[in-house]
């Protein structure tokens, strides 16, 4: 009774900690995302400067990260050669850099529940940038699905009142960037066996990132700002935002670390939903029943194939098990074979 209480204890305790980090994940995606919305908007807060607010989060990022491995000490850098960083995190750095410039630019010219809706095309992206990595084996029935997805997302696409061929641009680019980092992250840190934290990750990729973003920042930029002598920082705005970024990038990877990616997917679409009602509802973004459906569409998509990926996790940890077993029966068999032996030669 007792061992029935305790690992019922166990798993409840672990169910409640799995839902508190999606939780925590989506409050501060929703935090961040809002936020961002408002500072770019020229109707709201009125500063279009995507390149410099990303920046700006790098540069925070980057600092405290710095300041917790080689100030406080509270994590230790990792054993990165030279090699590897050039050839891995540099990579690394620089997708992110792109992915974040274009999905921020994004919010000047889209509402936040279509840019929602077109970042349902993310497994899409993923699956079909994995095969070409041979990271992925080509399904006809996952790209079956893989399509139900597109037209659920072009459906969206054409019932958008405020539709903007020049964000949805920015967007699309933005996914390309953002899966090809992840597919990056697969094969060049997992391959050669490199464990980052949170913390030690943003200490190497963020200021890559940073270094990266500073290019089109004075070119595209830093001009404008320069002729803009009305501006002041606002430390309050801007110190809190890059806060809420931070965090974050510190929950992305506790809810990955402590759950698993196929649970952030999970809890994405979640949050997309919620984006969706409180862009309607807070935002007043028109939302048409088209958009509706199509993202329905999209949506049913990704369920489907996160059931799917669900499926073959669940199969691969059965057959781990399985294979477990058959080696320890073999070994059992082997130690009585052997003692076996022994007896025969004892009585002998």
């Amino acid at each position: 009774m007792g061992k029935d209480s305790t690992f019922g204890d166990g798993v409840l305790k672990k169910i409640f900690l799995s839902y508190t980090y999606v939780a925590i994940w989506i409050f501060l995606s929703f935090t961040v995302i809002v936020y961002n919305k408002y500072i770019l908007d020229r109707k709201l807060y009125n500063w279009p400067f995507p390149i410099s607010l990303t920046m700006i989060h790098m540069a925070f990022c980057s600092s405290l990260a710095f300041i917790a491995v080689r100030v406080l000490k509270l994590v230790e850098p990792a054993s990165l050669s030279r090699h590897v960083y050039l050839t891995s995190v540099l990579p690394i750095g620089a997708l992110y850099s792109l992915s974040l410039w274009l999905s921020n630019s994004a919010y000047i010219y889209l509402s936040v529940s279509f840019i929602q809706m077109l970042k349902a095309l993310m497994p899409v992206a993923v699956y079909t940038i994995g095969i070409l990595f041979k990271k992925d084996v080509f399904k006809s029935n996952t790209m079956g699905n893989m399509l139900a997805i597109s037209l659920g997302v072009a459906i969206a696409a054409y019932g958008e009142a405020k539709y903007d061929s020049w964000g949805v641009f920015l967007q699309l680019g933005a996914v390309v960037f953002e899966s090809t980092r992840l597919v990056m992250i697969q094969i060049l840190l997992t391959s050669k066996g490199i464990n980052l934290n949170p913390i030690t990750s943003l200490y190497y990729v963020a200021p890559s990132c940073l270094a990266f973003l500073s290019i089109p920042w004075i070119i595209v930029e830093y001009p404008v700002l320069k002729q803009n002598s009305g501006f002041h920082f606002d430390f309050v705005i801007f110190g809190t935002n890059s806060l809420c970024a931070f965090a974050l990038n510190l929950a992305v990877f506790l809810l990955v670390g402590k759950t698993s990616a196929l649970t952030m997917n999970v809890a994405g679409v979640v949050k997309d939903w919620l984006l969706i009602a409180f862009s309607w509802s807070v935002i007043k973004d028109t939302v048409t029943p088209v958009n509706l459906f199509g993202y329905g569409l999209a949506f049913l998509g990704v369920a489907y194939y996160n059931h799917s990926k669900l499926q073959a996790l669940k199969a691969k940890e059965a057959q781990k098990k399985a294979q477990t077993a058959d080696e320890e029966a073999g070994k059992l068999l082997e130690e009585r074979q052997g003692e076996d032996a022994m007896q025969k030669k004892g009585d002998a």
